[in-house]
């Protein structure tokens, strides 16, 4: 192989690692090595802090991926602040019951075992209320009872939507979004038909979704090694299989990290860690499964769902992706570990290549975009209720962002007890933080806008 030509991906999974290198997940964004020399992309204007989208109010336009010239925008090392589990129940608690460690799966495992004995938590509005109470904990317990500013919190799923959005050319979705003391929160928006939709799956679709939860149980272990050749609890269970598949238990990681200049905390769930459990993002694994790649065309599909492993891996910290490779009947012919800071590279060069600087350039200007025109429409109005934005990614186009009349809002809340989508208890604690009164919190409304 001369050393101009790059290699494909099949050539990856036939080859031997040997580098004992530990994976990281850091990527020099600023490195002004890592692509020429940018300026002002076509259809944008240079601002103080750089390019930015020309585009009407309340419009921003998805930047044009096969000419934009993206400014690197530097993200830091995600840190971990807190961590937590969900029971069988579906319960909330602050312990690492749900933790599962990496074992090597079987090849040639059928990924269709247990599908009948599958529980699967439906679907639901996907309430940021979880990761609210985890960062109430920490503030909790950390010295003077409160964290630096913070910007924007997120599920990691909703930053992985925004972060590819620029290259989504099919699905089309909708973010709620609050902006208090100056903090943007962000949850998405699923209509009653849109939640109807994703949980009446039609039987080809649930078996495809259910293929990556029972390579999990292949993968995963309650131990860092697996103690017996069957680790199922029922009689029957194949050699690996680590216990029928039950969604409602998670374990999940928050972190801090920065984009740009502004400070996140996002969280999401970890599928299981390499080894050991070491309190930080350096030994968690991220577990998928993919087509097993027989020419040029399922190539280009993969490295193209590249894109989202890469994103949801990399907000978190998380330094490793193993891969199992499935025949069309479900059964693991190949697995294969990727560094994360390493998938850019796969497909860099190559025919509709993505690229992460323009998706996190692309993610950054969003973000100030919601930040200034929910100022904007603000000032000089104090004393109003807070606000509720919808945020509406439309695909090829960019996103269009409206402030949501009463009616919107007592759909958003639900008749929960809410101000917007953040719920009462947290409102008022941020509140307190605020303005110390909280004799004040409790007239606290959205209704009117």
């Amino acid at each position: 192989m001369g050393p101009g030509r790059k290699r494909s991906i099949s050539e990856l999974l036939n080859e031997t690692q040997d580098s004992d290198e530990p994976p990281a997940t850091r990527i020099r964004l600023d490195d002004p090595t890592s692509q020429e020399t940018r300026g002002p992309a076509s259809g944008q204007q240079m601002n103080a802090n750089g390019p930015s989208l020309c585009s009407p109010p309340k419009f921003l336009a998805y930047p044009n991926i096969s000419t934009c010239k993206p400014k690197p925008i530097p993200f830091q090392q995600p840190s971990q602040l807190i961590s937590f589990s969900y029971t069988p129940e579906h319960i909330q608690e602050f312990t690492h019951s749900a933790l599962r460690y990496f074992v090597d799966p079987p090849l040639g495992s059928s990924l269709s075992f247990g599908y009948d004995h599958w529980i699967r938590k439906p679907d639901d509005r996907g309430r940021i209320d979880a990761l609210l109470r985890a960062i109430s904990k920490v503030k909790a317990e950390s010295i003077g009872g409160s964290l630096p500013e913070i910007g924007v919190v997120s599920w990691r799923g909703i930053m992985t939507k925004i972060l590819t959005a620029p290259y989504e050319n099919r699905d089309g979705w909708e973010l709620n979004v609050m902006l208090v003391n100056g903090t943007l929160y962000l949850e998405e928006h699923l209509t009653e038909d849109r939640l109807k939709e994703k949980n009446n799956m039609d039987a080809r679709q649930r078996f495809q979704t259910y293929y990556g939860y029972a390579f999990e149980s292949y993968c995963t272990s309650n131990t860092p090694t697996r103690t017996a050749l069957t680790g199922g609890a029922r009689r029957g269970a194949p050699p690996g299989w680590g216990g029928d598949v039950d969604t409602n238990v998670q374990w999940c990681s928050v972190v801090r990290t920065k984009l740009g200049d502004m400070r996140m905390i996002i969280g999401g769930e970890v599928d299981c860690v390499r080894g050991k459990y070491t309190g930080k993002t350096d030994t968690f694994v991220e577990l998928k499964t993919s087509l097993a790649i027989r020419g040029q065309r399922d190539e280009a599909n993969f490295e193209r769902k590249l894109l989202k492993f890469y994103f949801q891996s990399f907000l978190l910290g998380v330094p490793e992706i193993v891969v199992g490779f499935r025949t069309p009947a479900g059964v693991i012919s190949t697995v294969q570990s990727f560094k994360t800071i390493q998938l850019p590279r796969l497909v860099r060069g190559k025919p509709g290549a993505w690229d992460p600087l323009l998706s996190l350039d692309w993610g950054y200007q969003f973000l100030t975009f919601l930040k200034d025109v929910i100022r904007k429409e603000a000032r000089g109005k104090h004393g109003l209720p807070v606000a509720v934005w919808r945020a509406k990614f439309v695909p090829g186009s960019g996103v269009n962002l409206e402030r949501l009349d009463a009616s919107a809002i007592e759909d958003v809340v639900k008749g929960e007890d809410r101000v917007g989508f953040i719920p009462r208890w947290y409102w008022k604690e941020i509140h307190v933080e605020e303005h110390g009164k909280p004799e004040e919190v409790n007239n606290a409304t959205t209704s009117r806008v």
